[in-house]
């Protein structure tokens, strides 16, 4: 369907998720790993969060997003792809860029899940102490 025509990409990242985000004019279709974002997306709030860059910038319903997200949970996919989006925007317009930049939409968010230690049940986690 879209293979030929002309589109707008950015990647996005958060925690351990990569979206390739790709952004064709159309009507506002979103779709996510070949589903529907309802269909992919259970939470209205994750819903929400990729489409915040659309709302910010007042481009809901002129576009149609096709996103391929890999790695960690929905809520990290969901961050990914917000920042994929963001990016991909500004290759259209310039004007964008207070807007998202303003929102904090175009910072990697860089915090990670810490490693767990050695001696220790998690990162931080010591086992139970035991008196006796």
């Amino acid at each position: 369907m879209y293979e030929s025509k002309p589109y707008l990409y950015g990647t996005g990242r958060r925690k351990h998720s990569v979206a390739r985000v790709r952004v064709y004019p159309g009507t506002g279709n979103i779709t996510v790993n070949g589903r529907d974002i309802d269909d992919y997306f259970g939470l209205e709030t994750l819903k929400l969060i990729v489409r915040q860059p659309m709302t910010l910038t007042d481009t809901l319903g002129k576009f149609d997003i096709v996103c391929t997200v890999a790695g960690g949970g929905v809520s990290g996919q969901a961050g990914a792809i917000r920042h994929g989006l963001s990016r991909a925007l500004l290759q259209h317009s310039d004007e964008m860029r207070p807007i998202l930049k303003k929102a904090g939409l175009l910072t990697r968010d860089s915090r990670m899940k810490e490693r767990k230690k050695y001696g220790l049940k998690a990162a931080r986690r010591a086992p139970q102490f035991s008196k006796r």
